[in-house]
Formats: structure tokens, sequence, C-alpha cells
């Protein structure tokens, strides 16, 4: 199988590309993701869907053949998404970028409302909300244009990168890590951060489909232990980038890190259910002055969750119902 991408689309740099990353899902989904895409009403010139398998056990290139004017397809070595996706925006060449996991798709009423955002408003990027199935609306919400940076001082983030479309030009030198798992919540708090026109919507346009092979629902201890490895390790990335930024932007970021370091924790429980194991890590993150967190002006869940874990009661309380919560949910 040819490792060099292919197609016959226009030279014209489309509005939008469509990066798609694809590791071992069904190829079934693969293509209801690609139908998803060409579903929409951009023309063949104004759209660009590349896919980068990132070294699938088997190739689904005999299966795309019908695909083949639509698409471009390359295969690599396996290096993790965030990787793969740093190779789609070495290939994309639209004026806006969409990150797309192969086995999700895009809710084409929903999407379509972005895409009239991208069209009229011209914002540096459009936050969107997901479901896990197909919904239909005619009517959507959306704040007026503010910048990436007001926008962290005052919401919580959804760090997946399928969550939005935005500028390609935004990036500049901005890649993902390395890291296989939390690449998201490292790069997209890092990417708002130079939106100076942004969109948010409740607009349900991407359909996220649990998916109990991938990797973000791997059950083994070397998975947890990695898991939790790279989420701190993204905490610790944004924390050095926190310390070279101007004052209002660090205060934005600071809140996020803040906010990863809650879920960092709540990870922790979940997936050890140890408090001893959560006594070791608290100590870390208190040298490292993580912790115990600030307050600030959280949402309710982000208050309540700092409450209880500035307190030995509250340590336990949490150690002992999380768990129990979560296999209910």
């Amino acid at each position: 199988m040819p490792n060099q991408p292919s197609n016959t689309q226009s030279q014209q740099s489309p509005l939008v590309s469509f990066v798609i990353t694809y590791y071992n899902q069904p190829v079934k989904l693969l293509k209801e993701c690609i139908d998803s895409i060409l579903a929409l009403s951009l023309r063949p010139y104004e759209r660009e869907v590349i896919i980068i398998d990132d070294g699938s056990d088997a190739s689904p290139m005999n299966e795309l053949l019908p695909y083949s004017n639509d698409i471009t397809y390359l295969r690599q070595r396996n290096q993790g998404p965030g990787i793969a996706r740093n190779t789609g925006i070495r290939l994309s060449r639209g004026q806006y970028l969409q990150f797309v996991d192969g086995d999700d798709l895009l809710n084409q009423s929903a999407y379509e409302h972005c895409l009239d955002i991208v069209r009229y408003a011209k914002p540096d990027m459009v936050l969107f909300d997901k479901s896990d199935r197909p919904t239909h609306g005619a009517t959507f919400n959306d704040s007026e244009p503010i910048s990436g940076t007001e926008y962290m001082r005052n919401n919580n983030l959804r760090g997946s990168v399928c969550g939005y479309i935005f500028l390609r030009s935004m990036l500049g030198t901005l890649r993902f890590s390395t890291l296989i798992y939390r690449e998201d919540e490292e790069f997209t708090p890092q990417l708002i951060l130079h939106a100076n026109r942004l969109v948010a919507t409740d607009a349900k346009a991407y359909v996220y489909r649990r998916n109990r092979a991938s990797i973000t629902h791997k059950k083994g201890k070397r998975a947890k232990v990695k898991m939790l490895s790279d989420n701190l390790a993204a905490i610790h990335n944004l924390k050095a980038v926190a310390t070279s930024l101007p004052t209002h932007e660090q205060t934005a970021l600071q809140r996020r890190i803040d906010q990863l370091t809650m879920d960092y924790i709540y990870q922790v429980i979940i997936l050890t259910h140890s408090r001893h194991y959560l006594d070791r890590k608290l100590s870390v993150l208190r040298r490292e002055g993580l912790f115990p967190l600030p307050d600030k002006n959280y949402t309710s869940k982000y208050k309540w969750f700092r409450r209880l874990t500035n307190s030995d009661f509250g340590l336990k309380l949490l150690v002992r119902l999380l768990p129990l919560m979560k296999k209910e949910r």
C-alpha cells in the first residue's frame, strides 16, 4: 500500500480542510464519517478531506476506492492521534481546519449552521456542542464574537479538538505534543488564546460515537498509569506556557490549568479507587504549587469538588462515592 497521498481535488484553496484520524476503527464507521462530510453544502473545491491512518493493523484503502476523487489518504506508522493530526495539518490547504475522529460524524443541519457562521461572520473560531446521536433542530443560540482570552476567563472549555472549526492561520507554530492521552487538553487552550474573534454556539454539530475499543477506553493497569501520566504532563506543559504569557492571558490559562488539575484528581480516584495512591499524587501536586486548589469563579461542579478536596472528610467521601457514581452511569 503506497504511503504517498493522492487526490484529484482542485488546486484552489478550499474553505475547510477536514482532517480525519483513523486507527483500527470499523471501516463502516469511517465511511459514514466521510459521507457526513460529503453531504454538507460545501462544493468539491470548497472542501478537502484528509484521512491519516495512524498505522492501523489493516489499511482501509481498498474499501475507500469509491471516495478516491474526494479524499486524500495517507498511512503512517502508529504514533498516536496528536502526531497524526500534525501530519494532517502539514497536508492541509484549507482556510479553516476541522478535526474529526474516524468513528464519529458531523451532524448535517447543525454543522451547516457552523458553516454559515464561518461564511458570514468570518470568525477565527467557532465552538460547537456535541451529541451521542444525530439530532435535528432549526434554531440555534450563538454568542457575540469575543476574544479567546475573554472566553476562557469566563467559561469552561470542552477540550476535544473535534469540538470546533478554526482558521488554519491561527496555528502559527502550535502543534500537538507526543502525548498519547490528553493531547487535546494541551492543544485547545493554547489555540483559543490565539483567537481574536470566537463564536460559541449550542448547535450539536458533532456526533461522538463511543467506541469501547478506542484508546481512551483501555482498561489495563499500564494504560491507566499512562493516562494519568499524560494528564499530569499536559498540566505541567500548560503551566510552563503560562509563565511566558501576558497577565490577562496567563489568568485565563491558569483557570484552565486549575480545572484540569481537578479533572486529574477525579481521574486518579476513578481509575485507582485508592486513597493511598491519591494522597501520593496530591503530595506531588502540592510540591508543584498545583494544590490546594485556589478559590475562583468556577462553575458549581468545580466549586463543590474544590471544597471537598480541601478536607480529609471530603477526600474520603470522594474516594468512596465517585467510583460508585461512575459505575451507575
